[in-house]
């Protein structure tokens, strides 16, 4: 639902408290008739969910709603863009590098992975493979169900040679990450992070994968069920904080050097693809577990009509958070409609977020 009524008229840019604030399209430089045409077009290409998960802010106030933005369920492969959160809060800490190696902390990738660093894991350029990864139907790009049980059989070495996305890799990923905190992520994030940013905790929880000398490792993935679940009105507190650079209401929570690196492009569209049937290719497009709107391997860009700044989370059955920053917008979009009725593609997406762009008045987009 567009707000109107009762909606602030500022256009300076806020955060919100415990709820959002709330204005109306125009007062914050987009004309009303051409967003609802962005979102009309939204829902008439999604599948039965629609746009009623959809969440579209600017200047830090909600803009537009749909009826169930408050309704909780996993984000499946957005979780990923959490689990590489923390690697960068670690980092800030100086706790750990991107070039720190694996296998320092979960010795069993010694053997066969002495060389990957946790700038492999952020960048699916690891070559790890799991025991049990063999394919499971269409579900190709790591599915085991011991994901912390290395096999002596890598995707690809040596690491950084090569992009396979690979769920197993994410798990061990978040695995490692357990081990350098000290407890587990789910526990670190939002202390550092989910608190400070005022999301609900009853709106937020990460699951658990398995237990390790003691400590709960949350599922650094996205898969078995084991993802961040949440609604559309908390993640988009992420992606405000991630908008504004890592700060939120003055306070410098994550550093504007990880944000900025974890939202560029890391991978070279030139690198080979280290196993073709995981069927998800993030070559020229693909920070640290996060998807820029760059230039695919056949130089055409990810979403057309987005803006070449445009970054998002993006998980299965339609669950995606887009930040624009020189549109100053942050979009989500939840669901749980893709097994039924199909992805919403990148090309419908760049439609939607051109038709967006094309709603804004001030142009704040030049």
């Amino acid at each position: 639902m567009a707000v109107g009524a009762g909606g602030t008229d500022a256009a300076t840019e806020v955060f919100p408290g415990a709820t959002w604030a709330q204005s109306t399209p125009r007062a914050q430089g987009l004309n009303a008739t051409r967003l609802r045409s962005a979102v009309d077009y939204l829902r008439d290409h999604s599948g039965r969910d629609g746009v009623r998960e959809l969440v579209v802010v600017r200047h830090g106030y909600v803009v537009w709603h749909g009826d169930n933005w408050e309704h909780v369920h996993g984000i499946w492969s957005a979780t990923k863009s959490f689990t590489s959160t923390v690697l960068g809060l670690l980092i800030d800490e100086g706790k750990a590098t991107l070039d720190t190696r694996a296998c320092q902390y979960v010795p069993e990738l010694a053997a066969v992975y002495p060389d990957l660093t946790l700038r492999h894991f952020a960048t699916m350029t690891s070559g790890y493979r799991a025991v049990g990864d063999e394919p499971m139907g269409h579900y190709t790009h790591g599915p085991s169900a011991t994901p912390l049980v290395p096999s002596a059989d890598p995707l690809f070495t040596p690491p950084g040679s090569q992009y396979a996305y690979w769920d197993s890799a994410m798990n061990q990923f978040g695995h490692v990450l357990t081990r350098i905190a000290g407890e587990p992520i789910a526990e670190y994030f939002w202390r550092k992070l989910g608190g400070p940013i005022g999301m609900d905790r009853r709106q937020w929880t990460w699951g658990v994968l398995d237990t390790v000398n003691g400590l709960a490792v949350n599922g650094g993935s996205g898969n078995a069920d084991c993802h961040v679940k949440t609604s559309a009105r908390e993640l988009a507190r992420l992606g405000l904080l991630f908008l504004n650079e890592g700060r939120w209401n003055g306070r410098q929570l994550l550093s504007k050097r990880w944000v900025q690196a974890a939202t560029s492009v890391q991978v070279p569209a030139t690198m080979p693809l280290g196993h073709a049937e995981s069927g998800i290719d993030g070559r020229g497009v693909y920070g640290f577990n996060w998807w820029r709107n760059g230039l695919k391997p056949d130089g055409s860009r990810l979403w057309p009509g987005a803006s070449e700044d445009a970054f998002a989370a993006s998980g299965f059955n339609n669950n995606d958070l887009f930040v624009l920053p020189s549109w100053r917008m942050v979009i989500v979009r939840l669901g749980l409609d893709e097994a039924p009725d199909g992805p919403i593609t990148d090309e419908v997406y760049g439609e939607f977020l051109a038709r967006v762009g094309q709603a804004i008045t001030d142009r704040a987009a030049d």
